[in-house]
């Protein structure tokens, strides 16, 4: 079973900063893109930011400049530090992963989810 647990949010003014985390587990033989999104009140999901194995980066224009994405390959792990933060950035940010794991004798290649956590700027 694969599971992504996401760390890090919380309430923070304007202008200040906050890092999320997100660490992968299970039984997983290889983890390609993982990224971040988010989704506030009343409004659809969006990306954030991505990052794939091999070190490429993208990011939302709304966040360049202010977001960095990293990877622990390693730890199985996702970073997002967020500087500069808006009130506009508030919303439920979700870790996203594509990862190949063993279930049972079968190898499958899907796309997993953490459960989400809240990151809240007050203006």
């Amino acid at each position: 079973q694969v599971q992504l647990v996401e760390s890090g949010g919380g309430l923070v003014q304007a202008g200040g900063s906050l890092r999320l985390s997100c660490a992968a587990s299970g039984s997983i033989i290889s983890i390609n893109t993982m990224g971040w999104y988010r989704q506030a009140p009343g409004q659809q999901r969006e990306l954030v930011a991505t990052a794939t194995s091999g070190g490429s980066t993208d990011y939302a224009d709304s966040v360049k400049g202010r977001f960095t994405i990293s990877r622990d390959n390693a730890k199985k792990s996702v970073y997002l530090q967020m500087n500069s933060l808006k009130f506009e950035d508030t919303a439920v940010y979700y870790c996203s992963a594509r990862i190949g794991s063993i279930s049972g004798v079968r190898y499958a290649i899907n796309d997993y989810w953490g459960q989400g956590t809240q990151v809240t700027v007050s203006s």
